[in-house]
């Protein structure tokens, strides 16, 4: 394995040597083969995220497939821009002179990606690398093996492995690949997978971005539209089986609309799932048997207000409720990654600032209410990774919209712009003139620090 995988970083270096991949139509070029070889695999990459997460055709596209095409289409249609060289001010201490700034990629990129949105957050990072004129080895999860076939045949077609290859495996092949030495890493997964990432990184000083989670909160105030948040929260909720890393966390909602809150999301999730989700072609399962056993830990905290329901052999969990959970609950200790949505409930912003305030960084915060200002103190109080407001999960799926952590939830910023950007060095250039000179900088001119000083006053 370890001399695979040097073999593929010094075949991807040369390559990446010849300065092929900086070329623009280059990179349009492949980035239009990504493209077409994802439409080619479209109806296999939807079977394999059946078999490995249960997900529903329909879902599976929204939330994979189609947003790989709309990325493609948004980073073809601004790449020319994006790469010419941008000019700046220049300050008049600079007289003669022109500044600008030039995007370079930083070479052989490693993508290491998760098993819970395995097709987009697999190539939605390869747009970016391919955008900012990288080469790419990718390391897809092992906890979905359908799909990483797939994709590995997929990438195997459509690219020389000296300009983009694919290493599958397991914990053992993801440490080799750390042990090695590249340019820029690019990981999406637990903050304490993430935390091992960035000390491999450190080795080399290798710059990375880590997409991490944490626990999402989910705030809905006694004015808020009660019908549509708990269908909207239901949604982001429950996608996925709760396996979305954006996903809200848990739902502080206010006292004095908590009963009426609770029934409308109960309706919501018998109008979405059914009496007995379980049996629901449009609701997923639990990608492992470990992960299975971890959320059933869950519910023994407080009380199941509705579902609760589990099957073994397919390590399903039914869209469930928990009431009467206190902060120090185990359910409240770590993210949860599942179909477990804990109830909290709140009566004046000092009690959301006193709990929230001292939680690590989420990766989200949804906030439901129709007063805009305080809207803007939700935005302005807490520190967090993007949100929405009356809405979860969506803003994920806005190009313009970079998406990124903070603190524990992460580091960096990708999506549209933001992954051309987090691919790229951003490089200060000084054109300078010669047709004239200011000496005053010179040793050799007199009275020199006088003139500096009206200058730069």
């Amino acid at each position: 394995m370890k001399n695979r995988i040097l073999s593929l970083i010094e075949k991807q270096r040369a390559f990446f040597e010849t300065d092929t991949t900086k070329d623009v139509a280059f990179r349009k070029e492949n980035l239009t083969k990504l493209k077409s070889a994802v439409k080619r695999y479209e109806q296999q990459l939807l079977d394999a995220l059946q078999r490995d997460l249960h997900k529903s055709e329909t879902e599976a596209y929204m939330t994979e497939i189609a947003f790989i095409y709309e990325e493609i289409r948004f980073v073809l249609k601004n790449l020319d821009s994006w790469t010419k060289p941008q000019k700046v001010k220049t300050p008049v201490s600079h007289l003669g002179s022109k500044s600008y700034l030039y995007r370079e990629p930083y070479g052989v990129t490693l993508i290491i990606a998760p098993w819970n949105y395995p097709v987009q957050l697999q190539f939605s990072p390869l747009i970016g690398a391919i955008s900012g004129g990288h080469t790419a080895l990718l390391k897809p999860s092992e906890y979905t093996p359908t799909v990483s076939r797939w994709i590995s045949e997929l990438i195997q077609e459509t690219f020389p492995s000296e300009y983009i290859a694919l290493v599958e495996g397991g914990v053992e092949e993801s440490q080799a690949l750390l042990n090695e030495r590249f340019d820029y890493i690019f990981f999406t997964g637990s903050v304490a997978v993430g935390k091992e990432v960035m000390k491999a990184a450190a080795n080399y000083l290798t710059p990375l971005t880590l997409e991490l989670g944490g626990k999402s909160p989910c705030i809905v105030d006694q004015d808020a539209n009660i019908e549509l948040a708990a269908k909207r929260i239901a949604w982001g909720k429950f996608t996925n089986a709760g396996q979305t890393c954006i996903a809200p966390d848990y739902v502080i909602v206010h006292e004095q609309i908590r009963e009426e809150f609770v029934q409308q999301l109960k309706a919501v999730v018998k109008e979405f799932y059914g009496e007995t989700p379980l049996n629901s072609e449009k609701f997923g399962k639990i990608v492992s048997k470990r992960h299975f056993t971890r959320l059933l830990a869950f519910l023994q905290d407080g009380d199941i207000e509705f579902g609760g329901q589990y099957e073994e052999v397919e390590n399903c969990i039914s869209p469930t409720l928990l009431e009467n959970i206190t902060w120090e609950d185990s359910v409240m200790k770590e993210e949860i990654f599942g179909p477990i949505l804990p109830l909290l409930s709140f009566t004046k912003f000092e009690d959301l600032k006193n709990h929230l305030d001292k939680a690590p960084n989420p990766l989200a915060l949804y906030y439901f209410s129709e007063d805009e200002k305080k809207q803007e103190k939700i935005i302005n109080s807490f520190s967090f990774g993007g949100g929405c407001i009356n809405d979860t999960v969506m803003h994920v799926a806005n190009t313009h919209l970079p998406f990124g952590g903070v603190g524990e939830s992460g580091m960096g910023k990708y999506h549209g712009k933001g992954s051309f950007d987090a691919f790229t060095h951003e490089k200060g250039i000084l054109k300078q003139t010669t047709k004239f000179d200011l000496p005053v900088r010179y040793p050799s001119f007199k009275n020199s620090l006088k003139y500096v000083k009206k200058l730069l006053k």
